[in-house]
C-alpha cells in the first residue's frame, strides 16, 4: 500500500464529525499531511437530505465544509463522495488514496443504528492504517500519551507508532502496566515492558512507567488513570474478540474507544498471520 501523506476524515456532517476534521487539520499541520473529507451516500444520507438531487446536496455540503476549514489552514483539503456501505467503502477509500491515517468522529455508544456510533467498530477493524477516534471534546495539544501494557493485547505492535507520535508532538509516553495476580502474567508484562523501554531509550523518546494501583475492571481503571494524570491520547492495539469467526474488537476496546472522558484513542489493528494475532 503506497502512502501519500494524507488523512482521511469520514463525515456525516454532524458536529462531532466537524470536530474530527478539526483534529485532522491540527494533526496534519504537525505531520505536513493533507486532508480528504469523505462522505458515503446511503439511506442515512437520503433521510438527511431527501431524494431530490441527493448527490448535488451532498457535494454542496462537502464544498461548504471544505471551504470553512480551508480558510483556517495552509493544508490542501480535498473532498470525495460515493454511494454504498460505510463498512466496505471507508477502508477501501483509505487504501485507494494512500491515506496514512483515518480520523473518525464518533457519537459514542449511543443508538446502535447511528452512522458513527458503535458501528464505527466495524470501520476501525477493517482499516490497514491507524484510526484516531475522537468525540466532541475539542483538540488539545498532545503532550502525554497513555500506552497500556496488559496480557491480552500485543503492546509491542504499537511501539513504532508511539515513537513517531511522541517525536512529532514532543510528547511523553506513559507506559501503564496492568496489575495482575497471576505470576506468569506479571512476568509477561514485565518482559514486554522492558522491551518497550529499550526501544524508547534507543530512539530518545521521553517516557515513564506507571502501574495500576489495584486489580479489577481494567478498562475502567485505565480511563480513571488517564483522567487523573491528564492524558491527551490513549494508544491501543485492538483486541480480537474471542469466539468470533472474523476479527472484531472485544469489550475492553469498546470501553476505551467510547470513554466518557472523551479522550482521543489511536487504534492500531494487530498484524494477522493465518488468522492468528500473535506476539512480534
Amino acid at each position: 500500500m503506497n502512502l501519500n501523506n494524507l488523512i482521511l476524515v469520514p463525515t456525516d456532517f454532524s458536529e462531532v464529525c466537524k470536530n474530527a476534521v478539526e483534529y485532522a487539520i491540527r494533526v496534519g499541520e504537525m505531520l505536513k499531511f493533507d486532508i480528504c473529507i469523505y462522505h458515503v451516500i446511503n439511506k442515512e444520507s437520503e433521510k438527511q437530505f431527501g431524494t431530490d438531487d441527493l448527490e448535488g446536496e451532498v457535494e454542496k455540503n462537502l464544498i461548504s465544509l471544505k471551504d470553512e476549514f480551508a480558510a483556517k489552514t495552509s493544508l490542501q483539503i480535498q473532498y470525495a463522495f460515493e454511494e454504498g456501505s460505510i463498512f466496505d467503502l471507508i477502508h477501501h477509500k483509505a487504501e485507494m488514496i494512500g491515506a496514512n491515517l483515518i480520523v473518525l468522529g464518533t457519537h459514542g455508544k449511543k443508538g446502535m443504528q447511528r452512522l458513527f456510533g458503535s458501528f464505527a467498530l466495524k470501520v476501525i477493524t477493517r482499516a490497514q492504517v491507524p484510526t484516531l477516534v475522537v468525540q466532541k471534546k475539542p483538540f488539545t495539544n498532545v503532550s502525554r500519551i497513555l500506552f497500556p501494557v496488559n496480557t491480552f493485547t500485543e503492546a509491542r505492535q504499537k511501539v513504532n507508532y508511539a515513537i513517531t507520535t511522541a517525536k512529532v508532538f514532543d510528547a511523553e509516553i506513559v507506559i501503564y502496566k496492568e496489575l495482575v495476580k497471576d505470576p506468569s502474567d506479571r512476568n509477561r508484562i514485565e518482559i514486554i515492558t522492558k522491551q518497550i523501554v529499550e526501544a524508547f531509550k534507543k530512539e530518545g523518546v521521553k517516557y515513564s512507567v506507571e502501574m495500576s494501583e489495584k486489580a479489577g475492571e481494567s478498562a475502567k481503571l485505565l480511563i480513571a488513570h488517564a483522567v487523573e494524570k491528564n492524558m491527551d491520547l490513549i494508544m491501543i492495539v485492538t483486541e480480537p474478540q474471542v469466539g468470533s469467526s472474523q476479527f472484531s474488537v472485544g469489550p475492553w476496546n469498546e470501553k476505551i474507544m467510547f470513554n466518557e472522558a472523551q479522550i482521543p484513542v489511536l487504534c492500531i489493528n494487530p498484524i494477522e498471520h493465518s488468522a492468528v494475532y500473535f506476539d512480534l
